[in-house]
């Protein structure tokens, strides 16, 4: 969905087909994406749009950087220390 989002905004209903969900279980993710704000929702007429909104997108992608970039530096202080022990056995 976020994917297709990330062409173009699209229906409730465009986003439905090519899932083999029901519109109720699409209306709920699509809900959830909007809580979230990661998709805007627009009423036009009788149809809602969805939109992607890219800088929530980015907020996330950065937010999991600064902890790739934690994590992969304590497993290499990990390694070095653990490697100093292998050492000195």
């Amino acid at each position: 969905m976020i994917k297709r989002l990330s062409q173009s905004p699209a229906s409730v209903h465009g986003l439905t087909e090519p899932f083999a969900l029901s519109q109720q279980m699409i209306s709920k993710h699509i809900a959830f994406l909007v809580r979230a704000r990661i998709v805007k929702k627009t009423k036009l007429g009788r149809e809602s749009v969805c939109t992607l909104r890219p800088e929530a997108i980015k907020a996330v992608s950065d937010w999991a950087l600064d902890y790739r970039r934690f994590w992969e530096e304590s497993f290499d202080k990990l390694d070095a220390v653990l490697t100093e022990m292998k050492k000195r056995r």
